[in-house]
């Protein structure tokens, strides 16, 4: 019996096995444009499913990971309303301390420190108020000027099949490592039993 055979079975059974799934792989890009062979088209998955790729992506960003409605309750939420409340007073302070004397001088003879702090509190119990009603506003009035899902569509619809290559590989990089790696694993299991029934046989 030729044991040299033998063991060459698996290990060729795993260079198969990596070979395949290397192959597959390549195939998720490649070929980048279409090529008929024998009547057949052939073509990478990803370049052939790129457009409809960019609109589930695109549906996906506007529906279910950057939602309009969730920015604004963040931003007009009064807990975050009130962490920024130092900085408008700081600026409402500064306003009527330093701005409103240089333009109106004369006003500067009527308003003292009590008046100063009174207005304050006037502004910035408005303006906590205000805030949340100008924001919902405001984030009404983008979600109608800003449509995410055209813009996400168009953004990886233009990509370039390289780019998309690219940016994939990087998200996907050791997955798809792995996957040839496993092909290997596997062919190599395949490999033993093949040569454990020949042994039996």
């Amino acid at each position: 019996m030729n044991y040299y055979g033998l063991i060459l079975i698996p290990i060729i059974s795993a260079l198969i096995g990596w070979f395949t799934n290397w192959i597959a792989i390549k195939m998720l890009f490649h070929p980048k444009i279409p090529i008929k062979i024998v009547g057949i088209t052939f073509q990478g998955i990803f370049p052939k499913k790129q457009k409809q790729f960019a609109e589930n992506l695109g549906k996906v960003v506007s529906n279910e990971l950057l939602s309009f409605k969730e920015i604004e309750e963040k931003i007009s939420n009064p807990n975050n309303v009130q962490k920024m409340m130092p900085l408008v007073e700081e600026h409402i302070d500064n306003f009527l301390r330093v701005k409103l004397t240089q333009q109106m001088p004369m006003i500067s003879m009527f308003i003292g420190n009590k008046t100063i702090e009174q207005l304050k509190t006037v502004f910035i119990t408005e303006l906590q108020e205000l805030f949340p009603k100008v924001m919902s506003n405001y984030m009404e009035k983008l979600q109608n000027d800003l449509d995410l899902e055209k813009i996400v569509t168009e953004k990886v619809n233009n990509f370039s099949s390289d780019k998309l290559e690219d940016i994939l590989n990087s998200i996907m990089k050791k997955e798809l490592k792995f996957v040839e790696i496993l092909g290997g694993i596997l062919g190599f299991i395949i490999g033993i039993f093949q040569v454990l029934i020949t042994l039996i046989i």
